[in-house]
């Protein structure tokens, strides 16, 4: 009886610590755990900004729920807060985004967070972003899913 108890017991834990890998997940709990490289980086459609773009769980990305961070920075290398993202997934080759709208959200020093960014299929995926704020312009992040 005491193996079957410590079994159950065994299986449990081995299934708890299978739930998924914390601090890197999408779509709730802690932040997530971005690579200190990026995986593009880019200047805005008007040149206003530049873009450092990161993305978690996995860089390049992988299909599924995706987090992306921003790092906004000014032609001096100045990180830029008060900036306000609209940020729509879109699939070019496929003439439409994602069904959930990613949510935002401001970090500081220049760092922006989107979670719940659902690339559901392979491709050519986009971020279109809108910026307004501090700032006016916009950017278009481009990146494979495979």
């Amino acid at each position: 009886m005491r193996n079957v108890i410590a079994a159950g017991l065994a299986l449990g834990l081995l299934l708890l610590g299978c739930t998924g890998e914390s601090g890197t997940a999408a779509g709730g709990g802690a932040d997530p755990t971005f690579p200190s490289a990026p995986l593009t980086t880019l200047k805005t459609d008007h040149g206003a900004l530049s873009f450092e773009v990161r993305t978690a769980p996995a860089q390049p990305p992988t299909r599924g729920l995706i987090s992306v961070e921003i790092v906004a920075t000014d032609a001096n290398g100045t990180p830029v807060d008060g900036l306000d993202l609209a940020v729509q997934p879109w699939m070019p080759e496929m003439g439409h985004g994602a069904s959930t709208k990613p949510s935002i959200e401001a970090k500081g020093g220049g760092h922006y967070l989107i979670s719940d960014v659902a690339c559901f299929m392979p491709g050519r995926w986009e971020l279109r972003t809108t910026i307004a704020g501090a700032v006016k312009d916009s950017a278009t992040v481009a990146f494979q899913i495979h």
